[in-house]
């Protein structure tokens, strides 16, 4: 896909942001926005210049309303509208398969099928203004497609709590139930994202994307089974040229220089 029309895709500095860009829905996730979402991560990830992911929005007060309500109510077939579900699903294994860190830039409100894709990236940064939730139920509707995503990142009490009650959380509320990372003001927001995306950008991306693989294969294995598949990543990253100059410059008192080998 040459041209974007509900998002927009912007490479500096080794990161490629992708801002949702449909305000008049409130960036609600419809079939072309997702589409052009997960053309936009395939594309950053196939760029070897490419080393961090930024995930934003270009309305004031919304990241995403989340699905778009106006597909639920449409004729098409319930075949249909089981089919067109596998979006979220793509996005969330394109998401998770990266090999490269993603930021959310959660300038507002991350709502319903949002804080799933929100979940599914690496770290959350929040203005202290945006809120979290699952309203579905207040419409009629369950959100099972982000549950599994929510399950895995808060505990199941507060999980339970917000997918039954469908109340929202304030920023604050969400970072103390571990959906997001860091809140911050208004004024500081723009600065906050841009010094965690240049961090991350600044390490091995080999070594980032082996952790990375690794955080995500091993999360749901037996102990055993976690601890042999870590041993053996343990064994290629210490095998790496990348991690033979990190120490090396470690001891010289310099800057490494990644070959991402």
């Amino acid at each position: 896909m040459a041209e974007f029309e509900k998002i927009r895709y912007e490479v500096a500095d080794q990161v490629a942001t992708l801002t949702l860009d449909d305000p008049e829905t409130r960036n609600a996730l419809s079939d072309q926005l997702l589409a052009e979402l997960l053309a936009g991560l395939r594309r950053a990830k196939g760029d070897d210049a490419v080393r961090v992911v930024v995930l934003a929005s270009s309305h004031e007060k919304v990241f995403s309303a989340g699905g778009n309500l106006a597909g639920f109510g449409s004729d098409a077939s319930t075949a249909e509208k089981f089919f067109a579900s596998n979006a979220f699903i793509e996005v969330f294994e394109e998401i998770g398969s990266l090999g490269k860190p993603s930021i959310v830039a959660a300038g507002g409100h991350v709502l319903a099928g949002s804080l799933g894709i929100a979940l599914a990236c690496d770290l959350i940064i929040a203005k202290d203004s945006a809120g979290f939730g699952t309203p579905e139920i207040n419409v009629g509707l369950f959100p099972f497609m982000i549950m599994a995503l929510i399950y895995r990142n808060v505990g199941r009490k507060k999980t339970t709590e917000m997918l039954l009650l469908g109340e929202r959380l304030s920023a604050e509320q969400a970072r103390e139930a571990g959906i997001v990372n860091r809140v911050v003001a208004a004024g500081e927001f723009d600065a906050a994202v841009a010094e965690w995306a240049a961090k991350l950008a600044s390490k091995s991306p080999l070594i980032m994307r082996l952790g990375k693989d690794a955080i995500r294969r091993q999360m749901d294995m037996p102990l055993g089974e976690a601890l042999d598949y870590l041993r053996s990543q343990l064994a290629i990253e210490l095998s790496s040229e990348d991690a033979i100059e990190g120490v090396t410059a470690f001891f010289e008192k310099r800057e490494p220089k990644w070959k991402g080998k």
